[in-house]
């Protein structure tokens, strides 16, 4: 992730990038944040690394930085996403493991108000649109 100041706003903008495809001339001036940065096992997780391990969103482990990497980002920018602005933060993050569902499950403990359309799009809703792992997502937010 890159932090920087946006001249004309005066406020702090964070955005998670590819580190391979980004020239590091590109970010001359900016603060640049890995995954190594916002926790680790020695001393705590981070509630994004905490929530994709607990979700077994991780198998082979090789897509997880930028997963968590995005979401990181996402919460620095907006602390209460939408669950259609988790799947956009998402975009663009590869992973032939896990079929996303536990990626996304883990992250949309994060989400405002699931959508019942998003909720349904994941098979995480009963037929009757209440959330049948409301519990779950509670408990992981305390």
């Amino acid at each position: 992730m890159i932090s920087w100041i946006d001249v004309s706003t005066q406020q702090l903008r964070h955005a998670a990038i590819n580190a391979c495809l980004t020239p590091i001339c590109c970010i001359n001036g900016m603060a640049v944040t890995t995954v190594e940065g916002i926790g680790n096992t020695r001393t705590k997780l981070h509630p994004v690394q905490e929530r994709i391990a607990r979700a077994h969103g991780s198998q082979c482990g090789f897509c997880t930085p930028g997963f968590v990497m995005s979401m990181y980002a996402l919460l620095r920018t907006n602390p209460e996403p939408t669950m259609d602005e988790i799947m956009r933060a998402l975009e663009g993050n590869l992973c032939r493991c896990t079929g996303y569902r536990p990626i996304i499950e883990g992250f949309r403990t994060f989400a405002v108000n699931p959508t019942k359309e998003a909720c349904s799009a994941l098979g995480c809703c009963k037929k009757d649109g209440s959330q049948a792992l409301m519990h779950t997502c509670i408990q992981i937010r305390q």
